[in-house]
């Protein structure tokens, strides 16, 4: 009977402690360490991405006059902004330099969106901080080649008939080992802050090599994984948005 209600009390314990590592203010999006992430900012970057990327206006013959802009979804927007400021934390903390300059024009071309829309500028900011994080290649794991397998194989980009053995000799190379060097960086990086993201925005991942735009091959994930949890939280609007790829697996 002592044992037994010892395992009760130990489990009430468990219980507060896993609540009280859950962090959820209304009004927030994310978590890095000690800072925030608000829905006033998630929502101030989405206004700002669809006034300066509107839909172009229609010529005379009703077609438009020039291709319309694909607006990155909330989720972008907000994994973005959680993984700048993990790389920005990680980097002053490691004392990391970065090794290229991502032009914000660059990242404008990239995206297909205004030079002069807040989200592009992040986009350069986290694609600078990126290149200074130390990734040499590293050997996949059995586990991590298995992952990437099966993604290719749920994308449709490794045929039926292609053994394990043959597809993992194909995929394994310099461009997949540095992208799982840097899983590794960032992920160690998210758990060590205990990043937590709202369940509305969940799973959130970032993609660090594709097999297409549709598809990832190495992802971070940020955050806990998707929950079921009902939020009383305003959503903000999202359009309808096909996120960009952030590299291609071959």
């Amino acid at each position: 009977m002592r044992a037994r209600r010892l395992a009760a009390v130990a489990t009430v314990a468990l219980g507060l402690v896993a609540l009280s590592g859950c962090r959820a203010e209304p009004g927030i999006a994310a978590y890095i360490g000690d800072q925030r992430i608000t829905d006033v900012q998630v929502n101030a970057a989405m206004k700002d991405l669809r006034t300066k990327n509107p839909a172009p206006e229609t010529s005379a013959s009703g077609q438009p006059a020039a291709a319309e802009p694909t607006v990155p979804g909330v989720a972008d927007v907000v994994r973005t902004m959680v993984l700048t400021r993990v790389c920005e934390k990680l980097s002053a903390e490691k004392n990391y330099q970065p090794r290229g300059q991502v032009a914000v024009d660059q990242a404008a071309q990239s995206l297909g969106l205004d030079a002069e829309t807040g989200h592009v500028r992040e986009v350069a900011k986290l694609y600078t901080c990126l290149s200074g994080l130390p990734a040499d290649p590293v050997e996949p794991s059995k586990e991590e080649i298995a992952e990437v397998i099966a993604a290719g194989r749920a994308a449709g980009k490794i045929p039926a008939e292609t053994t394990d053995e043959a597809a993992a000799q194909q995929l394994d190379g310099e461009q997949l080992r540095g992208a799982l060097a840097t899983k590794r960086i960032l992920a160690e990086a998210v758990g060590r802050y205990d990043v937590t993201v709202n369940p509305r925005y969940r799973p959130l991942e970032f993609p660090l090599l594709s097999f297409d735009a549709k598809s990832p091959a190495v992802s971070v994930p940020l955050g806990e994984p998707a929950s079921d949890a009902v939020t009383d939280l305003v959503t903000p609007e999202e359009p309808t948005a096909t996120p960009k790829a952030e590299g291609t697996a071959s």
